[in-house]
């Protein structure tokens, strides 16, 4: 019997392995000798309990009737997912065929471990596949070193709600970070328990939302391979942030992620709130929310580099390396991401990555027309990370959170900065000997 094991013990065993992993896998592929599939087998697909794949699993037997298999689907939570994935593809594991994968997250180090396969031939070779309809910036995030690894099928930006009756006397929903920041100075009560915005605080959980803000003003997280969190955009981008949620936020901020920030807004307590567009539903919940006459939605707002907000593939599918149904793999993955699916499930609420699907007025009828509208924009200006793109993602979260956390607690933004870019050239050049393939 397998023991489980935790994601952080996981992680470790996992990180130990980079230097000899390729080459036992081969040993080990080479030690079984050809092996095929039995004919009954099912394909087996290992994914993340998501409403993408439940709205997938839906449409199953169409599938299944499709290619003649059996189609056997097992949904686990992220910690559950990642967990089994170190422990089942560190063994060469032949019984997960295709695997939903978050690609700024567990992409590079799957691809440098050899864990997932090379779909370049497939999504290029095949003309009705169509992959250049994928929008730019989630079929980038999709490649590693110039090869395809994954396709992407659910999509995320980020979007202002704002409080429409609140923001009626200054013109609506602001057009700058500049009139935002004023906005929510003018607004904040906070002896009375009322904010002018709140946001993600939490040093590890607010980077990626914080990634537009230095997008916007001309940043980003690395420049050539060295970090880019000690430039003048960074420092500017990580002061704004700070004032606005030292200034207008709600106390103990620094301790929030998003489950902490968005009931304060779904509460009527904030004026404005940036954050993922998925999470759009939990403000006309009734249940859980008592804006849902008053909520807006707009696109992010612009900085001194314009509006540049993030657009990440959030999930994506991909083949296990030691996959015995590759090409009953790919036909799932042809299949599920398919024009006529996006639009199936984007027409029930479930962004997709085509553009065509995009550019069909049909499948945004779902939301709201404001947020369709948000949504839209976004994806044309966004870019395909939210943040840093490396191996130990999360090591990298905290270091680059350290300065932000200091800016929102009012202290010396510049020092903390340099300190935190020195400490992350250090990671990086150790990271980037890890990725080496």
């Amino acid at each position: 019997m397998t023991l489980p094991i935790s994601p952080r013990r996981a992680g470790e065993l996992s990180r130990r392995s980079f230097g000899v992993l390729a080459a036992a896998s081969v040993l080990a592929a080479c030690s079984r000798g050809p092996q095929t599939a039995d004919p009954g087998a099912p394909l087996r697909v290992l994914a993340i309990n998501h409403v993408w794949t439940q709205a997938i699993g839906r449409y199953l037997p169409e599938f299944e009737e499709r290619i003649g298999r059996r189609v056997v689907m097992r949904m686990l939570t992220a910690d559950q997912l990642t967990s089994s994935f170190n422990v089942k593809l560190n063994a060469s594991a032949t019984d997960i065929d295709v695997m939903t994968i978050r690609p700024l997250q567990d992409q590079l180090m799957f691809a440098r471990n050899g864990w997932i396969a090379d779909l370049t031939d497939r999504v290029e070779g095949d003309t009705g596949f169509r992959w250049t309809d994928f929008q730019e910036a989630p079929r980038e995030r999709s490649t590693v070193g110039g090869a395809a690894v994954s396709v992407p099928v659910v999509t995320e930006r980020p979007a202002l709600y704002y409080r429409k009756d609140l923001l009626e006397d200054f013109g609506g929903a602001p057009q700058t970070l500049d009139d935002m920041l004023d906005v929510a100075l003018e607004l904040e009560r906070r002896d009375e328990g009322f904010f002018g915005y709140v946001g993600r605080g939490q040093r590890n959980g607010a980077v990626s939302q914080w990634s537009s803000f230095l997008y916007s003003f001309g940043g980003d997280f690395t420049h050539d391979g060295r970090s880019g969190i000690g430039t003048p955009e960074a420092i500017a981008a990580y002061q704004y942030y700070g004032r606005l949620l030292h200034e207008a936020g709600p106390p103990g901020v620094t301790n929030m992620s998003l489950e902490q920030a968005m009931p304060i807004f779904a509460q009527g307590k904030a004026a404005m709130y940036i954050d993922a567009d998925a999470i759009y539903s939990n403000f006309l919940d009734e249940k859980i929310s008592t804006v849902t006459d008053t909520v807006g939605f707009a696109p992010f707002p612009a900085g001194p580099a314009g509006s540049v907000p993030h657009n990440i593939p959030s999930w994506s599918l991909a083949i296990n390396e030691f996959s015995l149904l590759r090409d009953d793999s790919w036909e799932f993955l042809r299949w599920a991401s398919s024009p006529q699916m996006v639009a199936r499930l984007q027409s029930e609420g479930i962004p997709g990555a085509r553009q065509s699907v995009w550019d069909d007025p049909e499948t945004l009828a779902s939301f709201p027309a404001e947020l369709a509208e948000t949504m839209r924009v976004n994806a044309a200006n966004g870019i395909g990370h939210d943040r840093p793109d490396v191996m130990q993602v999360g090591r990298a979260r905290d270091i680059v959170g350290r300065p932000l956390v200091s800016g929102i607690l009012g202290e010396d933004v510049p020092a903390v900065a340099a300190d935190a870019d020195a400490e992350f050239n250090d990671f990086l050049v150790r990271d980037n000997r890890q990725r080496e393939f």
